[in-house]
């Protein structure tokens, strides 16, 4: 019998240059022998609307074509259903698509992927208020993302990289109230990471080692280091090696409360909530389309 499977773009991810791949991915998926249904929202909320539309409506697939943030939308649409997420990673970060094994901005070679048909089961991590399957941001990290929302100018990752300049100017440690697995934590520190997947901001694997089918969240601590030492490691992050600097610290756990004052949490690069944010970890939450392992 036919798959149903709807397809939701995000037209504007990596700056639009993949727009005119859309029907390559259809005619592709059509070909693997699914009906396939593209999907366009005028912004994040429409685009939201119809992916849940789509799982009611009892869709097999629904397949992202976007960055982190439309995978996003979609995870938070499939989760509970027996629909399955499909991704092809045309944005920015796509966190998800390098846990998942998946090619950045080759459009059809992850088509290639969904066709082929084989799916894994992922965790995802659950707050009060949303899913998310990549990296919960509370300290240095999201008050850059605070500042640079706030910015009007420039654009693209230029914003990123003056709000990061902006804010090491004026940035002190945090002082952390934490909760691991019911173990209460007091610390100091520049940024605490909670991740279901091991990279956010596009490869910057600061919950280095972290699996998304392990039942486990990996929490991340950043203890206080000056800001030319700030500066200095964060290269390392794009290779893990980090984790062996003095001021890392790990813990796994299923469940973590994280708390800090004036501190807004982001997730899977998205606005979350202010702190205090209690997260879980939920194993095998959804089927996603994956390369063989």
């Amino acid at each position: 019998m036919t798959q149903r499977l709807a397809l939701l773009v995000n037209p504007v991810s990596g700056k639009g240059r993949f727009t005119g791949a859309v029907d390559g991915v259809v005619d592709r998926l059509a070909s693997g022998g699914f009906e396939v249904t593209p999907m366009v929202g005028a912004d994040a909320a429409e685009s939201a609307d119809l992916a849940a539309a789509a799982v009611t409506d009892g869709y097999d697939a629904l397949v992202a074509m976007g960055g982190d943030g439309m995978v996003h939308l979609a995870v938070n649409a499939v989760v509970g259903s027996s629909t399955t997420l499909g991704v092809i990673a045309t944005g920015t970060g796509n966190d998800v698509a390098r846990a998942l094994g998946i090619a950045a901005r080759r459009p059809l070679a992850s088509a290639d992927v969904i066709v082929a048909g084989s799916t894994r089961r992922m965790d995802l991590a659950r707050t009060d208020e949303v899913y998310f399957a990549t990296v919960l941001a509370a300290g240095f990290d999201s008050l850059v993302n605070e500042r640079a929302n706030a910015m009007t100018w420039p654009a693209g990752q230029m914003r990123y990289n003056l709000a990061t300049l902006a804010e090491l100017r004026v940035f002190h440690p945090l002082s952390y109230s934490l909760e691991l697995d019911g173990r209460p934590m007091r610390c100091a520190a520049m940024l605490v990471a909670v991740g279901n997947c091991p990279s956010y901001g596009g490869g910057l694997r600061i919950c280095h080692g972290a699996v998304i089918d392990d039942g486990f969240l990996d929490v991340v601590i950043i203890k206080p280091v000056t800001k030319r030492e700030l500066v200095k490691v964060y290269p390392r992050l794009f290779k893990g090696t980090h984790v062996s600097h003095p001021a890392y610290e790990h813990h796994r756990v299923r469940t973590v409360t994280v708390d800090a004052p004036s501190v807004v949490a982001y997730a899977d690069g998205e606005r979350l909530a202010a702190l205090p944010v209690t997260v879980h970890v939920v194993p095998g939450a959804i089927d996603v389309f994956a390369p063989t392992r």
